[in-house]
């Protein structure tokens, strides 16, 4: 990493044209993925990649430059570059004191997965392999892969933040493909944890494979989802997608700070039913979406975004924050450095409520069961979104009939929250990745079973 002494220099040189405010992000990455497809180990990769990113403020004027030259006149020539990107030089920049702070690690890490020899994890994946073939003679093809991700990061600001920190992620992808002349259906699992490989250890490898393997079946035998409004109950895990797309990226300072999101102005404003509370939580032992302190080096928060139905609050970054006139969040995050933090999500889900999980598929009439959302896009500013649906069921005077395929859920976040009229006590978190300003960052997605009583639905 950097000395504090050589940080101090680099960042006092990044304020030589007048900015008011450095940053530094260090990081260094173990990365190693292991990969099966037809019974046979595929792959096998490790890599090993270090870099820094400087960013300097002017008011709300931000410039970001990044390189993988970590020696003192390698960061001292792109701090240089940062700086001139703002103005005229100085003489020298004004000095900087540093102060080590300690990140506070909420995440127990027992082994790391990049220690773990090769035969333990193709084991694994040979396992997954052969319990999902074992579902139907349908499924012609499996393949299955274990990633492991360990981040050392360091952030060093001119506010005299030193703070170091460690991330380690897990993660087993197991995907299923059925097939019956020239149709193909795909079942995928992909559970994944900010943990070590005892999370590999504590999974029913069998139990999630031979799921994706039904998922893949039923689907083939499936016949195309009829068209038009109905009710649509959606499950729990990934049935969350659809708030993080629809409503969760119109809450980040992205768009809110830039005046771009439907949500605009609204705090304390009525924007959901009554039953709907809504959380962006960071600080969540061990999720795959939890951070010990985030890119910018502000602690991991607990974010009320929704409560009862009412708009408590924003995702915010340090940038989002002056141009808000709000508190940081502890939601500045990136794919690496590579790229200047922005306001991301976390773990962000609905929160459990005390409806009857049956009686909502019961009482709901003719419409659609959600089992599996995939995914989607969305319009922050406006928030059209349009989802599909990787395994559905007709309801049928409300008794869960047969399977469907090729259905999409088409909306307006703000529309649908108002819409929804019952939620579950069942909460389930699914793990994702999610692509913005920044790139791609780790996040969780969640939400009990709901019903939304009236949403267009597209299909055949």
């Amino acid at each position: 990493m950097i000395k504090k002494s050589d940080a101090e220099l680099i960042l006092s040189c990044a304020l030589r044209t007048g900015g008011d405010f450095a940053e530094i992000f260090v990081e260094d990455v173990n990365a190693g993925s292991i990969g099966l497809l037809d019974g046979h180990i595929e792959a096998a990769n490790r890599s090993h990649t270090r870099g820094a990113g400087i960013r300097v403020f002017r008011g709300t004027a931000s410039v970001y430059a990044y390189t993988n030259e970590l020696s003192l006149e390698g960061m001292l020539s792109t701090a240089r570059q940062a700086a001139a990107a703002l103005g005229q030089a100085k003489e020298e920049g004004a000095p900087v004191v540093l102060y080590n702070a300690v990140a506070r690690n909420i995440h127990r890490i027992d082994r790391f997965a990049g220690d773990v020899e090769g035969k333990k994890k193709a084991d694994v994946l040979y396992l997954a392999n052969s319990a999902a073939r074992q579902v139907s003679d349908e499924i012609v093809q499996v393949s299955a892969g274990i990633t492991d991700n360990q981040q050392h990061v360091l952030i060093a600001n001119t506010e005299g933040l030193y703070v170091h920190d460690t991330r380690t992620y897990t993660r087993l992808r197991v995907t299923a493909v059925a097939a019956s002349g020239a149709e193909n259906q795909t079942g995928t699992a992909s559970p994944g944890a900010h943990a070590g490989y005892e999370f590999i250890e504590g999974l029913d490898i069998e139990a999630l494979a031979k799921k994706a393997g039904s998922t893949a079946v039923t689907m083939l035998h499936a016949k195309p989802c009829p068209a038009g409004r109905m009710p649509v109950v959606i499950e729990n895990g990934f049935g969350g997608v659809i708030f993080h797309e629809a409503c969760g990226h119109a809450l980040e300072a992205t768009s809110v700070g830039r005046n771009c999101s439907v949500f605009c102005g609204k705090l304390g404003q009525k924007i959901a039913a009554d039953c709907v509370t809504a959380v962006d939580d960071g600080t969540i032992p061990n999720a795959w979406g939890s951070i010990n302190i985030d890119d910018e080096g502000q602690p991991a928060q607990r974010k009320v975004l929704i409560e009862n139905g009412v708009l408590k609050g924003y995702m915010i970054d340090r940038l989002g924050s002056r141009r808000m006139g709000m508190p940081m969040t502890g939601s500045g995050r990136r794919q690496d450095y590579t790229y200047a933090p922005t306001s991301r999500m976390t773990n962000t889900f609905i929160c459990a409520g005390k409806d009857d999980n049956e009686e909502m598929i019961a009482t709901m009439g003719d419409g659609l069961y959600a089992a599996q959302m995939g995914g989607g896009s969305v319009n922050p500013v406006t928030g059209e979104f349009n989802f599909a649906v990787n395994e559905g069921y007709l309801v049928r005077d409300g008794k869960i009939a047969e399977p469907v395929r090729g259905a999409t859920l088409i909306g307006k976040g703000a529309e649908i929250l108002m819409k929804i009229d019952r939620v579950g006590d069942n909460l389930l978190t699914a793990q994702g990745v999610c692509g913005s300003l920044s790139g791609s960052v780790r996040t969780d997605v969640g939400q009990p079973r709901l019903r939304v009583s009236s949403i267009t639905v597209g299909g055949r």
